[in-house]
């Protein structure tokens, strides 16, 4: 590599990272536009959480063969990326294997990386059938028309060419490196258990050609990791990074067990203090409480974490007792939803030199409709299929409560019961002094 490759290779080394966390900057903001929530308590728990769930994978092998296939993927991308630093260094000073001096572990890092490389073609391969020519159901669902079907495709293609990519970058190194009497700066180093196989391809190619091809695969693909490190911003698969996060601040409270609003809580403690002033002065430009939410900046900054962790997997639908009967809500479209919201109120943000200018626009009506949330039964199956831990139904709650608190838009039976509680003590439409009448039937 010449004086000039290297060059060109730092220019694109700082813009790639600079535009990754240049958008990772932009995410933290937008999270940080949620209600604060204190996640600190009982860090043991929470980094076993991580550990098992993010780490160890232990929700997704539930079902066995997405969950095992996505093991494969997902240990082959990291692990396989840990070449990556010797591939900038490479890049930066001209080196070639520099961590060659390993010896025999650095044979078998890259024997492993390429076995590893391989599965994931087989495993990428398969996810694509079951996406495109088997159609699973909650794979083909309308929540993923347009842009989430054709993002989760240009993963797949995306993972399918680096990998391919980095084995004929080994077939051709391993074939330079072969050459009697050596080539160029080309040293034996390295274990090709897969790309030995590829290798005999060049044999009658000559040794300038294949120098060409094999700084070809090399430039494309550390192009093509710089591609997809910067990709994740716009798409799902963001929750290869946000899902260590996102399962170390979860939830720890048992399922079902719904959190007090703070604002409703407040106003209970004013109405019991006898020295309350309920007409009180309110200080100047204090924002009254929200009941509730009815958009992205009324929810708390997990919930947002969570919009941006989905992996739009649909597991949390297709288990939804609601969706199963042909109901309007969908658990995955709910997160899928929030996240459009709330990187519109984000670009919106940025149009605006930092400050939100209201749109007439919010997440409830313009993106989930009042159907969609009463058509929950807060039954918490979503949040226990969910692969990171995310909680569509913490949404959803937050929302019904801001129809009923704020517009006291409840449905007619809903109505009903809370007026026959406020009347009778009781859910039921007759006298408390009533209730003991079956006895006497």
């Amino acid at each position: 590599m010449s004086y000039l490759d290297s060059i060109l290779f730092a220019v694109l080394l700082v813009f790639g990272f600079g535009y990754f966390f240049s958008n990772i900057i932009k995410i933290r903001r937008n999270i940080n536009l949620g209600i604060d929530v204190n996640r600190k308590d009982n860090p043991k728990a929470r980094w076993k959480n991580m550990a098992m769930i993010a780490l160890g994978q232990s929700k997704m092998v539930k079902r066995p063969v997405a969950g095992i296939l996505h093991i494969i993927v997902y240990a082959g991308f990291i692990i396989i990326n840990i070449e990556l630093l010797e591939i900038i260094i490479d890049g930066l000073f001209g080196t070639h294997r520099i961590f060659a001096f390993l010896g025999t572990l650095y044979n078998v890092l890259i024997g492993s990386f390429e076995i590893l490389a391989l599965l994931v073609i087989v495993s990428v391969t398969l996810f694509w059938i079951r996406r495109n020519a088997i159609k699973l159901k909650r794979l083909a669902n309308k929540d993923l028309a347009g842009f989430p079907k054709n993002d989760a495709n240009y993963i797949l293609y995306f993972e399918l060419v680096l990998m391919t990519l980095f084995l004929f970058m080994n077939a051709t190194d391993l074939h330079l490196q072969n050459i009697p009497g050596g080539f160029s700066h080309f040293i034996t180093a390295g274990s090709y258990p897969v790309s030995q196989f590829f290798e005999p391809l060049f044999n009658g190619v000559s040794n300038e050609s294949v120098l060409l091809l094999n700084e070809i695969f090399w430039w494309l693909h550390i192009i093509g990791i710089f591609i997809f490190m910067n990709y994740l911003y716009f798409s799902k698969h963001l929750h290869i990074l946000l899902a260590f996060p996102n399962t170390y601040f979860a939830d720890l409270n048992p399922k079902g067990q719904l959190d007090n609003l703070e604002s409703v809580t407040n106003e209970v403690k004013m109405m019991m203090d006898p020295t309350a002033d309920p007409y009180a002065a309110v200080p100047e430009n204090t924002v009254p409480s929200k009941f509730g939410a009815s958009d992205v900046q009324d929810l708390n900054w997990v919930q947002l974490l969570n919009a941006y962790t989905c992996t739009e997997c649909g597991r949390c639908t297709a288990a939804c007792p609601a969706n199963i009967t042909g109901k309007k809500l969908s658990p995955r479209k709910i997160m899928m939803d929030t996240r459009d919201r709330l990187e519109e109120v984000g670009k919106n943000i940025d149009a605006n030199k930092g400050v939100f200018v209201p749109d007439n626009k919010s997440l409830l009506n313009d993106y989930i409709t009042p159907e969609e949330l009463w058509a929950c039964t807060s039954c918490n199956a979503c949040v226990e299929e969910c692969p990171v831990n995310i909680s569509p139904l913490s949404i959803i709650m937050d929302m019904r409560r801001y129809l009923v608190m704020e517009q006291s838009a409840a449905p007619t039976p809903i109505n009903a019961m809370m007026t026959n509680i406020e009347n009778n003590g009781a859910p039921w439409q007759y006298n408390q002094q009533d209730r003991l009448n079956w006895k006497n039937e």
